[in-house]
């Protein structure tokens, strides 16, 4: 994990809104699902990627200050042949959140890393959470007070966290997923904090 902080870059390019569209439609049917953040133009993740995916898992998800909008992370293995360049993600913010039954999971070289926390009645908690990710699910996702089709550039329940300007973007208060399964590719926090953590190497979450 890295910490957000305050992390200005500047344009990373235009959003391929076709491809966009395939990964932010399926989210908006599930009311939005989990989204996190970075922005394209005012605040990005603050590294190269690996262009390595990797999931997470939670039973359930309470966020307050909820914020999504599209990205494109730069992977540090685009210089390679056969390797994308950039990668079109959605960027998904929450200012602070609880998860229960946390499981993250990484394959490599045939290897799964597996990572658990918050599996007793303490819950993992993070503050200024960003994923980039390009696949999110859930049994149910409810939202209140949310806004879809907002200017990326105006979003304000994560403060110093917008989008840019003429972009689509939405936002809600709060936000409950249940059941919640994320494909990732970043994942940065102010702080994480993992009550029984656990790490091991086996099955994939």
């Amino acid at each position: 994990m890295a910490s957000s902080g305050n992390r200005a870059s500047g344009p990373r390019g235009r959003t391929r809104w076709r491809r966009f569209a395939l990964i932010l439609l399926p989210s908006l049917a599930v009311a939005g699902v989990l989204v996190l953040l970075t922005a394209q133009s005012v605040l990005a993740v603050s590294f190269s990627i690996s262009g390595t995916p990797f999931t997470v898992t939670a039973r359930e998800l309470k966020g307050q200050g909820f914020e999504q909008f599209a990205v494109i992370d730069q992977s540090a293995l685009s210089n390679l042949p056969g390797h994308k360049s950039d990668i079109v993600l959605t960027a998904n913010a929450i200012r602070s959140a609880t998860l229960s039954h946390l499981c993250q999971s990484l394959t490599i070289a045939g290897v799964t890393l597996r990572i658990t926390a918050g599996d007793g009645s303490t819950p993992v908690t993070a503050t200024d959470l960003v994923v980039d990710a390009d696949k999110f699910s859930g049994a149910s996702a409810s939202f209140t007070h949310i806004s879809i089709g907002q200017d990326a550039s105006t979003l304000t329940e994560v403060p110093g966290v917008r989008g840019p300007a003429g972009e689509f973007g939405e936002e809600a208060a709060t936000i409950t997923i249940t059941d919640l399964r994320q494909h990732a590719y970043a994942t940065t926090a102010g702080t994480f904090t993992l009550p029984g953590f656990s790490l091991s190497f086996g099955s994939a979450c």
